[in-house]
């Protein structure tokens, strides 16, 4: 669900970003802020290669907060002076707007989006935008934007959850009486409510929410005056830029704080159990769907047809949301195979994180999104369910009744076993046998027990705690 806007790799923005600046890096290395160390300018493919700015432009508006914190940090110990800093903030502020409206010239030989804004910044503050990266390093630079971007987006992904719980909710407060077969091994075991089974997904994105809190937690940690990994020598005031940018606190070790991409895990090992839960009720509701089992009909406005079969009526958002889970799953190791030879501290190869976590979040989102507007409009058909719950499904409730006349479990079972046998080999079901049926398997079978025959009996009964009873 990613699109070319947040995803893009070096060959298909190469003709964009190939600017005549770029074109002449390969012969003087003068255009690049970076390069005074340098010679010769890099290749032009080299630095198509290298740049992340086709995706990390993304988080434009955090690095652009995070350096005005940063300047106002500066001129509050005195490294530069408050006219300086309110020119670097006003710069800024202008850089700002002209991404938001589309005005913003991106090049490829300014590398990433931190040097892409500082360049434009020099141009439009001087000698002020040149003080700017004082007491800073892109290495802890990009670790600050990187966890003001996710400090924004969990939030939004947990109020996602939240309404997606919501439609569940609405949708099982509707169904506390529907009655339908519980599975095990895909087969049909007891019978539970609609409801029963809706709420277990209720639980799932609990902890789901659960998860991306706490990842959040761990988020909200300022890295920003490690530096490149030692710190500074100049007397900086982390406290104050943590307080002003609404971080909890801040990374102790200026090692760890460059290197550490702990957070960008927990985001996606969260997204990904995320992206499980939802493909395990996508597919339930494909089952359900189906022919063969009868219990739903999806709405026509989340459906597809067949460019064939004029008949066909296609779960295809739910395959989707199926598929892609698989795709966040892969974002997870990706991230885990990246960090897991990595000596410390910084190295290009976190570059790759970014991608990791856009690709996850842009698939998430949009799926808790349409599976929240889904549920709703199912068309279930109570009628189905509930024939499907009888039968066999009642021969736990058998067994359990004569356990409450003192026999053993594991006699009870036996004995139901036995029953459930020559039941269906006489070609009948539950709800056919007499009382002298039962008796001829254990006289502990009272009249009532035909009472037992009924799943809607069956369910009530169940209330103890995490039970089905309505």
């Amino acid at each position: 669900m990613s699109t070319s806007a947040t995803r893009c790799t070096w060959s298909s923005e190469l003709p964009f970003l190939m600017t005549p600046r770029t074109k002449r890096a390969a012969k003087a290395a003068s255009g690049n802020i970076l390069r005074g160390r340098f010679a010769k300018g890099r290749l032009p493919e080299v630095e198509a290669f290298t740049a992340s700015l086709p995706f990390d432009r993304r988080l434009f508006r955090h690095d652009i907060r995070g350096s005005i914190a940063h300047a106002d940090m500066l001129a509050k110990v005195k490294l530069i002076s408050r006219a300086e800093a309110a020119r670097i903030g006003k710069g800024l502020r202008a850089i700002e707007r002209e991404i938001e409206a589309g005005k913003f010239k991106f090049d490829v030989a300014d590398e990433d989006i931190h040097i892409a804004i500082e360049r434009r910044l020099i141009d439009l503050a001087g000698d002020a935008g040149r003080k700017l990266h004082t007491a800073r390093s892109r290495n802890d630079q990009v670790a600050l934007d990187f966890r003001l971007f996710l400090k924004d987006e969990i939030p939004a992904v947990i109020a996602l959850i939240e309404r997606l719980r919501e439609a569940l909710l609405d949708v099982a407060s509707n169904h506390a009486d529907s009655v339908m077969p519980g599975y095990t091994h895909m087969q049909r075991a007891q019978p539970v409510s609609l409801a029963h089974h809706i709420l277990a997904y209720v639980d799932m994105l609990d902890r789901d929410r659960e998860r991306f809190s706490q990842a959040l937690a761990r988020t909200d940690v300022m890295p920003l005056g490690a530096g490149a990994l030692a710190g500074t020598t100049l007397q900086v005031d982390r406290e104050a830029v943590a307080r002003e940018l609404g971080f909890a606190r801040i990374v102790e070790n200026s090692m760890d704080a460059v290197s550490d991409r702990d957070f960008a895990v927990d985001f996606l090992s969260a997204a990904a159990l995320l992206g499980v839960h939802l493909s395990r009720m996508s597919e339930e509701i494909i089952l359900w769907t189906t022919s063969e089992f009868g219990f739903a009909t999806l709405p026509d406005e989340f459906s597809t047809g067949s460019s064939m079969m004029p008949q066909k009526k296609n779960p295809d958002l739910l395959e989707l949301i199926r598929g892609k889970s698989g795709r966040v799953i892969g974002d997870l190791v990706a991230m885990l195979t990246i960090l897991k030879g990595l000596p410390l501290t910084y190295n290009s190869d976190l570059q790759e994180d970014k991608e990791r976590v856009f690709d996850a979040l842009d698939t998430v989102k949009p799926a808790l999104d349409v599976i929240a507007k889904l549920w709703p409009r199912i068309k279930f058909d109570v009628d189905a369910m509930r024939a499907a719950a009888g039968g066999f499904a009642l021969a736990t409730d058998l067994a359990e009744y004569l356990v409450e006349r003192g026999m053993p479990f594991r006699e009870a079972h036996e004995i139901i076993g036995a029953l459930v046998r020559d039941t269906i080999a006489a070609g009948k079901s539950l709800e056919d046998l007499s009382l002298d049926d039962f008796r001829r398997h254990s006289p502990r079978f009272d009249p009532d027990v035909l009472e037992m025959l009924d799943p809607e009996n069956s369910i009530k009964v169940r209330s103890v705690i995490g039970g089905p009873a309505p």
